[in-house]
Order: structure tokens, then C-alpha cells, then sequence
């Protein structure tokens, strides 16, 4: 059986489309059906005048209450047309029964049926052998379809598509279907047909009839040369206008089995977020064994709470980075090696805020084998915004309270790890001028008092609950300028383009702080008795009423006044601490909105070699299917590998990658690429590759991944199918270009 178009056979019926079967019976149901009046061709003794049902027809007879009509027999009833061979109506019941080539019409739809049974009254009704349309877009036949209520149908032994190509690409066959219009439809035992090849039994399908409707998606199938057989099938659940949930199963073959869970909302009044969770269950390797089971929480949530404030919260963790290396189909998150918890309280007024905020981050180090530490219970904020004392002088306050913790995890197993309880007020008064206008200089004076609660015990270093009071003064001039300005003019007279060079200058002086040596930190308590200077070049553009920055070029180096007890003291070269930080460059260039260039290095005048460097060029959307993004980063920490050539492994590292996509609308064919190189070790550690091919009302998606850099490298194909309103399933490892 195929889906053809119809042409009746009927003279009078100039053009037929397809109309859904229910469209007709729910118009007929909203229409009355008093005696209807015979057509001026009738022969005398007809049935009784009316107005609102009309009998067209060959031949026709009367006998009480029910009117018999043959041969090309015409039923009009508002704006229902009925055509059929036969048609019997019964006037007291309001029950009508069409036979024959039956083509019923109302607004413009048609359908076509073998017998249509109805009734105008309850509107129930069945329709034998049909074919139709129900708007926008399903297109069906069936032996029977039945009308429970104005948005309920059932319908047996048919096929339907959601294709609305003339010979249709895909179909569904099956035994039973429950209709819900405009939400979504229920089958039973479908089987899944390209063209006329069947491809997929489904004892059960939910079928979306809108654009957030409750359904399974389509199932996700691959193969994995680790992994073996995979299969990802995921459950959407449109909970309510503001809220779903999406709940999904991947099998590995030879694996394992993992379960996600994935819930996302948006209420009034900007509270939104969502929760993902994940659990894996390994199956028992060769030797019996079976590897300790995995999971990972994400929570995003932001909230406006009562009198001003605003909750921010995060979290992102997991048991083991290992499992994520392992089956995380995106590159970036397969090397994360972080777990983060934090959640951030605030308020603003107009001249001051508050905050609270506690957290955990911790970073593992695989060169090591151990992970850094750092917690925050918790860390209260009081600032006072700049404000005018009078002219010119400006008043301005920050203040704190914190206790915090951090370590190597193996210090905290020990319990050996750093604490810190602090409480901090800050205090500035401020200068500004700028009374020259290629000049603006900043003079500033804060003073810093702290309340420590621990300290470093003298000789052993180890932390004594021993509070002390420290404090110091820090005086302060920013000074930018004199700064030069060219312009550049177009052919109509006006100027189009900006060159600003803006040289800067800052100047800090720390005081010495009493028993700095006893301090708490992490990495040390520094001085700092600096002048950073530099200079900024920027090109401005001017179209219409918009400037635009489309050029900038930064370079800065910071020199220190007191080295031995400045930042870079503990990274000393030819045993004397380095006075001179490395030249930081940055470049910006935007020509237009789709082509981006960006560069950042770090020279060290010391190691005489390029510290760091970063290029990233962009050109293209990937919103618009053709881009290409190509990055490049190198690091080589000079000062700590200076100090220990041991630590190279640990902190050199140098890495391209690039993505790039393209799209064939007269093709249908949306492809992308991506890849990442390690040039240090001349080793490929990922290349990835997905086509999309729209075949009109067919999505086919092919997904080919090679993961050089896990422990035994992994080829990975991957193929799903998106048909008409069901979506592909999404999997809560997958990823490409994130």
C-alpha cells in the first residue's frame, strides 16, 4: 500500500486534497441537523424544507424519519461538503452514513473513505478505508478511524507519516494508533519503513504532534572498538510550559550500562537553572573483576530572592576523571580534571554591596597523581562604592571575612593541609584628574588592616591557632597619557577611522608589613612595591551611527623595587630575584562580525625565550553551518622550569586544534570536523567528523570519532535518524564542538 494522490471520479468535484477524516467529523459534529430540504431537482413529496442540510442526488426516497439518496449524491451542511455514492441520514438520531467514494470537504479539506458513519449530535463517529490529512502535517491511511471525543481518535491497521513529500520517504506501519490532536500520537507495534523497506520495530512510539510535546527520540546506535555495541536511547518530558526533563540509557556492549537525567526550568521573575545527573555500572572485565561504579552532578541555578538579593549556585562533579576520559564523547570535557561546588549570595545598592559565598574547586595534576584543594567557609563582602567625599576626593571600602582551607589532597588526608580564618578592612581615599584632556591621572591611599586567626609557627612553619593583627599602608598613582589620536577620512569628507595610542604608567608602594613571615597562605605573602607601564594602540571604526573597535595592540612589563620579597622572589636567576616581570602582548583584530583574530604571548628577557603563547583566528558562524576556528597554545612556564627542570612535564605544554564546518543546502548536507594535535609530542590526541544529510523529511546523522590520547586508543562510529517531529537522542556524554 502507498500514498498516492486522489483525483474523484465525481464531475462536480473539480480539484480533492487529502483531509484529515477528524477535521471532517469534528466540523460536522459542531453543525446541527434538522429534516433536510429537498434539492429542486427532487421529485415531489420530498423531505421538509430546511435551511441548514441539504440532499443533492439522482435518486432518493423518504420513509419516516430517514432520508435514502443514490447516485452522485451531494450533502451540503454549512460548510461541510459530503460526496458519496450512497448516503443515508436519519433525522431523529442525526446519524448519517455515507458509502461509496465517499469525499468529504469542509474549509477547504477534503478526505477520502470507502463508508463514514457519524453522528451530528455526539459527534462520534468512524470512517472505513480512509485516507487524510490531519493538519499541519500527518498524512495517514487506515482500515478504520474512530472519533472518541472533539480531540481524541483511534485508529486500526494503517500506516502514517509525518512526510509531506508526494511519495513519502518514511512511514510508519501499525496495528493501533491513539490520536490527540495538536498534542501527540500513541503507536502500537510500528514498523519503521524507508520508502517501502522496513528498518525498525517499535512495539510502542509516542509521536510529538507540536514542538514540545512528551515522547521517546530516536534511538542512537554505535560501535566502539573499546566500547563494542553501543545503543543511547533517551525519553523527552515536556512537564510544563516552563519546565522539561529529559531521561536517557546508554548500553556498551562490552562495558557497561549508564542511566541520565537531565531537568531544566525557568520560573518568573529570572529563577532558572538546570540538574543533569549520570550513573554508570561496569560489567565485570576478564578476570572477573568489576571496576567501581561512576556518577556526575551538574547543578546550574540562579534565583531573585526577597529584598534585592540574587543566588548563584554550581556544581560540577564526578567520581572519577578516568571514567570521563574514558567515555565522554566531547574532547574538552573527556581532559577536565576539576570538580567545582560553589554557591554565591548578593545584593547592590546604589552606593554599596554585600556578598557571601562558599566553594570547593579542586584540580587534579596526573603528572603527580595528586589534587589541588582550596575551600571557602565561608567568604562575607562589605564594599563601599567609590563615592565623593567632596570635590575632588573620592572615598571607597572594601572588607572581608573568610576561612578557608587548601592543600594537596594528600595534605588534607594527612591533615596536614593550610587553614586560614581572616578578617580584612580596606579603606581608600582617592584623587582623580583630568583636567587635561590627553591626560588622566589617579592618586590613591589605602590602608589595609587584617585580623589573622591562624598563624605559621616560627622555625616548623606548621599552623598554630595564634591570632594576630597585621596591617599595612599602600599608596598608589595611575597615570594614562599623553595620549595621541589620528584621524582618517573618507572620499565624502566624513572620518571613518581612529588611531588612539594610549601610554599608561602604574606606580605601587607597599609598606612592609610586620610579621609577614607568619602569615597564612598558599603560595606565600608578597610585597608589592612595583611600576607596571606600557602602551595600547586601537583602531576605531565608524559606520553609520556605530563605532567599532576593529584593531587593538597591547604591550606591558611590570618592574619590581623590591624583589626579594615581591611575587617573583621565589624564582631567582643567577641566585638574585628577577627585577623585571615578562613583556605581556596581547593583539585584537575584528574587520567584521564573522572574522576574529586574537593573540597573547609572555617574553621572559631572563630565559630569553616566549613564555606563552595563544593565536585564535575565526572565520564564519557556526550558527550558519560554515565556519573555520584554528587555535593555537603554547606553554613554557620560564620561571618554574627555570628554578626545576623537573617541573617541564608539568607545566609545558603546546597544542593546536581546529574546527571548521560546511553547509550544501543544494546537497542537504550540513558537515563538520574537528581536530587537536600535540606538538611537543608529535602526537594526534583526537580527530572527529559529523555529517547530517536532510533528506527532505529524513534527518540521517553519521558520527565518526578517533580518541588517540585515552589509554588504548578508541574508534567510535555513530548513526541516528531524525524523523519529521521526533528528534535524535542527544546523549548526556555526547558532544561535538563543545
Amino acid at each position: 500500500m502507498e500514498f498516492r494522490p486522489f483525483r474523484p471520479a465525481l464531475s462536480r468535484l473539480t480539484a480533492a486534497v487529502p483531509l484529515a477524516a477528524l477535521s471532517f467529523l469534528a466540523a460536522l459534529s459542531a453543525q446541527t441537523a434538522p429534516p433536510p430540504q429537498a434539492a429542486p431537482q427532487a421529485p415531489p413529496g420530498g423531505p421538509a424544507a430546511s435551511s441548514e442540510v441539504r440532499i443533492t442526488a439522482r435518486a432518493w426516497e423518504r420513509a419516516k424519519d430517514r432520508v435514502f439518496a443514490a447516485g452522485d449524491v451531494e450533502l451540503r451542511c454549512g460548510d461541510i461538503l459530503l460526496l458519496a455514492d450512497r448516503v443515508e441520514y436519519d433525522l431523529s438520531s442525526k446519524d448519517v452514513l455515507a458509502e461509496g467514494n465517499v469525499v468529504a470537504q469542509s474549509a477547504g479539506q477534503v478526505v477520502r473513505a470507502e463508508r463514514v458513519r457519524f453522528n451530528l449530535e455526539s459527534g462520534r463517529g468512524t470512517v472505513e478505508k480512509a485516507t487524510g490529512l490531519i493538519p499541519p502535517f500527518l498524512l495517514f491511511e487506515a482500515e478504520s478511524l474512530e472519533r472518541k471525543r472533539a480531540d481524541l481518535y483511534e485508529l486500526r491497521k494503517g500506516r502514517i507519516t509525518a512526510c509531506a513529500q508526494p511519495n513519502p520517504r518514511w512511514s510508519f506501519g501499525v496495528s493501533r494508533g491513539r490520536i490527540e490532536t495538536d498534542d501527540h500520537m500513541t503507536l502500537r507495534d510500528a514498523v519503521l519503513r524507508i520508502k517501502s523497506v522496513p528498518v525498525l520495530y517499535v512495539p510502542y512510539l509516542r509521536y510529538p504532534l507540536k514542538d514540545r510535546a512528551t515522547g521517546f527520540l530516536m534511538p542512537r546506535l554505535g560501535f566502539g572498538g573499546a566500547k563494542g555495541l553501543s545503543l543511547s536511547q533517551s525519553f523527552y518530558w515536556a512537564i510544563a510550559p516552563n519546565m522539561d526533563a529529559t531521561a536517557g540509557v546508554d548500553l556498551y556492549l562490552s562495558r557497561g550500562a549508564g542511566a541520565s537525567l537531565e531537568y531544566r526550568y525557568l520560573f518568573p521573575g529570572g529563577t532558572r537553572g538546570d540538574l543533569s545527573l549520570y550513573y554508570f555500572v561496569f560489567k565485570r572485565d576478564a578476570s572477573g573483576a568489576r571496576p567501581g561504579n561512576s556518577s556526575i552532578v551538574r547543578i546550574n541555578h540562579t534565583q531573585a530572592l526577597p529584598l534585592g538579593f540574587s543566588l548563584v549556585a554550581a556544581v560540577d562533579q564526578q567520581t572519577s576523571y578516568g571514567f570521563l576520559r574514558e567515555f565522554d564523547d566531547s574532547f574538552q570535557r573527556a581532559l577536565t580534571f576539576t570538580r567545582t561546588s560553589q554557591a554565591y549570595l548578593s545584593r547592590s545598592w546604589r552606593r554599596f554591596n554585600v556578598s557571601a559565598r562558599v566553594s570547593r574547586f579542586e584540580t587534579y595534576f596526573s603528572e603527580v597523581d595528586d589534587a589541588n584543594v582550596s575551600t571557602a567557609l565561608p567568604q562575607l563582602a562589605f564594599n563601599v562604592f567609590k563615592t565623593r567625599l567632596f570635590a575632588p576626593l573620592y572615598f571607597s571600602l572594601t572588607s572581608s571575612f573568610s576561612r578557608t582551607q587548601y592543600g594537596w589532597k594528600s595534605a588534607y588526608e594527612a591533615g596536614t593541609e593550610r587553614r586560614s580564618t581572616k578578617l580584612a578592612v580596606s579603606p581608600t581615599l582617592s584623587l582623580p584628574f583630568a583636567s587635561i584632556p590627553w591626560l588622566t591621572a589617579t592618586t590613591s591611599v589605602t590602608a589595609n588592616l587584617a585580623y589573622y586567626g591562624q598563624s605559621l609557627e616560627p622555625g616548623s612553619g606548621a599552623v598554630a591557632d595564634d591570632p594576630f593583627f597585621a596591617g599595612n599602608v599602600k599608596a598608589g598613582i595611575e597615570i594614562v597619557g599623553p595620549v595621541f589620536f589620528r584621524l582618517f577620512y573618507g572620499r565624502d569628507g566624513r572620518a571613518r577611522l581612529k588611531n588612539i595610542v594610549e601610554p599608561y604608567l602604574d606606580y605601587s608602594y607597599d609598606s612592609p608589613t610586620r610579621r609577614a613571615g607568619r602569615i597564612v597562605t598558599d603560595y606565600g605573602f608578597f610585597r608589592y612595591h612595583q611600576m607596571g607601564y606600557g602602551v595600547t594602540g586601537r583602531f576605531l571604526f565608524k559606520t553609520g551611527d556605530r563605532t567599532v573597535e576593529v584593531f587593538s595592540l597591547g604591550l606591558g612589563q611590570t618592574y619590581y623595587f623590591s624583589p626579594e620579597d615581591g611575587p617573583l622572589s621565589r624564582f631567582s636567576v643567577d641566585g638574585r630575584p628577577p627585577r623585571f616581570s615578562e613583556v605581556a602582548a596581547t593583539l585584537r583584530f575584528y574587520p567584521q562580525a564573522k572574522f576574529s583574530f586574537d593573540a597573547a604571548a609572555a617574553y621572559n628577557p631572563y630565559h630569553r625565550r616566549l613564555s606563552s603563547l595563544r593565536l585564535g583566528a575565526t572565520v564564519g558562524a557556526r550558527a550558519d553551518g560554515d565556519f573555520l576556528t584554528v587555535s593555537w597554545f603554547s606553554s613554557r612556564d620560564s620561571w618554574a622550569t627555570g628554578v626545576d627542570p623537573g617541573l617541564i612535564a608539568l607545566y609545558n605544554r603546546d597544542q593546536v586544534g581546529a574546527s571548521a564546518g560546511l553547509r550544501l543546502p543544494a546537497l542537504g548536507v550540513d558537515l563538520q570536523a574537528e581536530a587537536d594535535y600535540n606538538i611537543r609530542e608529535r602526537k594526534l590526541l583526537y580527530t572527529g567528523a559529523q555529517l547530517v544529510c536532510h533528506w527532505q523529511c529524513l534527518d540521517f546523522l553519521v558520527d565518526v570519532r578517533a580518541y588517540y590520547f585515552r589509554e588504548r586508543p578508541d574508534v567510535q562510529v555513530r548513526f541516528s535518524l531524525g524523523l519529521g517531529a521526533i528528534g535524535r537522542t542527544l546523549g548526556f556524554l555526547q558532544g561535538f564542538g563543545t
